[in-house]
C-alpha cells in the first residue's frame, strides 16, 4: 500500500469476500489501480464460514454413509464413529489450501491489499486504520451475517447460527434446525450423516421452498427415508433452555426438544454503522439497492453481492463484481440474467436448478403454454450404479424453449452446468436431443430428459 495520502486509486473496494476480490482481480488485470479493503480474511464468508466448509463437512458425512452402506456394494467396512477433531481437520485443511492460493492471486495481480475496518466517508473515500483512501470509484462489497428471529438470541451455547455449528467440537446427539433453506437442509444433511438425530422447522409449506414443488417433495420423500423429521407449515414462537437443551414451541402450541438449537432463517446485509445512509446511498431493510449494472444512485459507489437484493451465492458476486470491474474499465456489459444463474443445494440428495419454475412458467406464459416432463433417474445407468433416486424435470414454453431445469439426486450440482447453457442459450429440445451424451453418465439423464420432450424417449415409457 503506498503511503503517500495523495494517491487516488482507480477503484477503493470496501469488503474483499466473493464480489470484492473477484471486482479487485478483474479491475487490476483490465489495468485499473485498485485498493482492497478487508476486515477479517480476503474470502470472506463463501471461503471461511460457507461454501466451503459446508461442504467439507457434507463430503466427510457422504464417507460416514458410504462406510454404513458398504455391504450393499459387496464391501465389508464398519463406521467406527465420528473424529469430529479429524473433520475438522480436514475442512480446514481445505480452506486454508484456497485461502493461500486467493492471496497468491490478489498479490501477484498487485491489488493494494489493506486489513482493516473500512468506513466510508465521501462518495469517493473510505477510511480505514486512521488513514482515508480515495478513490475514483468506490465499490461496497461488505456481504452478510446470519440472521435471527425477533425475541430469539443466538448465543453460540446451545441456541447457535451456522457460523458456530462450523466449528462445533462435538456432534451433537440431537438438534432442531429452524429454517428449511439451503443453510438448514444442507446441516441437516450433514449431521444426520454424522448421527444426528435432526428435526427441522420450516414455517411455509416445503423445505427448499424457492425450488420447484416437485424438488421440494423429492427431497421431502429422500429426508423420510433418511430418517431426518421436519415439520412444515407453522411458524416458530419461542426458544427457551431445558435442564440439558433447548425446547422450541411454534405458533399451533406443538413443541420440540433437542440438545441444540441451529438457527438457518438466512442471511442479512452487513452495512449498519458504515457510513452508507450518510453519504446517500439508497437502501431498503439495510440492504444497499442497485440498478441492473450495480450502480447505486450515488455516481461513483456501485454495490455487490450480498450486500444488494440479489441471489445469495458466491457465484453471484463474483459475476456482479466482474461486471463492475469491466463497466469501469470501460469495457460492454451485459445485465445478469439472475433466473439463468445456476442454484445447487448439497444436501443427500443434492436439489439443483437454472431457470424457472413450472408455477413461475405458467404465471408468466399462461398454463396452457407451458409443457413439463420428469425424467426419473431410475432409467439412467450412472445414477443406478451410484444407488441414487430422484428426477430431472424440464420446464418447456409449448413449441419452444426449455425454461427451467430442475434435478434432484446424488450428484445433481455437476450436471447443472449443461443445464445452465440450455436454459440460458434458449436451447430448443430437439437441438438438446440430437447431441450425444456418453454412456453411462449421469449428464446422459439430461439428454434423456430432453429426447423425451423431443417425441423420441429411448430409455423412458412414452
Amino acid at each position: 500500500m503506498a503511503n503517500d495520502a495523495s494517491t487516488v486509486f482507480d477503484l477503493v473496494i470496501l469488503g474483499g469476500g466473493s464480489g470484492g476480490y473477484a471486482a479487485a482481480l478483474r479491475g487490476a488485470q483490465l489495468g485499473l489501480d485498485v485498493a482492497l479493503i478487508e476486515k477479517d480474511k480476503v474470502g470472506g464468508t463463501c471461503l471461511h464460514r460457507g461454501c466451503i466448509p459446508t461442504k467439507a463437512l457434507l463430503h466427510a458425512g457422504e464417507i460416514a454413509d458410504q462406510a454404513r452402506e458398504s455391504e450393499q456394494f459387496g464391501v465389508r467396512a464398519t463406521l467406527e464413529g465420528i473424529d469430529i477433531a479429524g473433520v475438522h481437520k480436514y475442512k480446514d485443511g481445505v480452506v486454508a489450501g484456497l485461502y493461500k492460493g486467493l492471496q497468491g492471486l490478489v498479490a501477484s495481480r498487485k491489488v493494494n491489499y489493506i486489513t482493516g475496518e473500512g468506513r466510508l466517508s465521501s462518495p469517493t473515500s473510505v477510511d480505514v486504520n486512521g488513514q482515508r483512501i480515495q478513490g475514483r470509484h468506490i465499490l461496497l462489497a461488505t456481504g452478510s451475517v446470519p440472521k435471527s428471529l425477533p425475541g430469539l438470541e443466538i448465543d453460540g451455547n446451545r441456541i447457535i447460527s451456522s457460523d458456530h455449528a462450523l466449528v462445533l467440537d462435538r456432534v451433537p446427539k440431537s438438534a432442531i434446525i429452524l429454517g428449511g433453506g439451503v443453510i438448514g437442509v444442507e446441516f441437516a444433511s450433514a449431521w444426520k450423516s454424522f448421527g444426528t438425530d435432526v428435526t427441522v422447522i420450516e414455517g411455509l409449506k416445503h423445505l427448499v421452498p424457492v425450488e420447484d414443488e416437485n424438488s421440494s417433495k423429492l427431497l421431502e420423500r429422500a429426508f423420510r427415508k433418511r430418517g431426518i423429521k421436519f415439520n412444515l407449515g407453522t411458524f416458530f414462537q419461542k426458544a427457551e433452555y431445558t435442564q440439558d437443551g433447548v425446547k422450541v414451541t411454534l405458533a399451533d402450541g406443538k413443541e420440540f426438544e433437542a440438545e441444540i438449537l441451529l438457527v438457518a432463517v438466512g442471511r442479512g446485509p452487513v452495512s449498519a454503522g458504515l457510513g452508507y445512509e450518510e453519504q446517500g446511498v439508497a437502501m431498503d431493510r439495510g440492504y444497499v439497492l442497485v440498478d441492473e449494472y450495480m450502480r447505486t444512485n450515488v455516481p461513483t459507489i456501485s454495490a455487490v453481492g450480498d450486500l444488494v437484493p440479489t441471489l445469495q451465492l458466491a457465484h453471484v458476486g463474483f459475476a456482479e463484481g466482474i461486471l463492475v470491474a469491466e463497466r469501469l474499465a470501460g469495457l460492454k456489459t451485459v445485465p445478469i440474467d439472475y433466473d439463468g444463474v445456476p442454484r445447487v443445494t448439497y444436501c443427500h440428495p443434492e436439489v439443483a436448478s437454472v431457470g424457472i419454475t413450472e408455477a413461475k412458467a405458467k404465471e408468466i406464459y399462461g398454463a396452457d403454454k407451458v409443457v413439463a416432463l420428469k425424467y426419473n433417474l431410475a432409467g439412467n445407468g450412472r445414477s443406478k450404479i451410484l444407488g441414487t433416486s430422484g428426477e430431472i424435470k424440464l420446464v418447456q414454453v409449448k413449441d419452444g424453449a426449455v425454461v427451467g431445469v430442475h434435478m434432484v439426486g446424488d450428484r445433481m450440482g455437476e450436471q447443472v452446468g449443461e443445464a445452465q447453457l440450455i436454459y440460458n442459450w434458449e436451447a430448443l429440445p430437439a437441438e438438446v436431443a440430437q447431441l450425444i451424451h456418453a454412456h453411462p453418465t449421469q449428464s446422459e439423464a439430461l439428454g434423456e430428459a430432453h429426447l423425451a420432450l423431443a417425441g423420441k424417449p429411448l430409455h423412458a415409457h412414452d
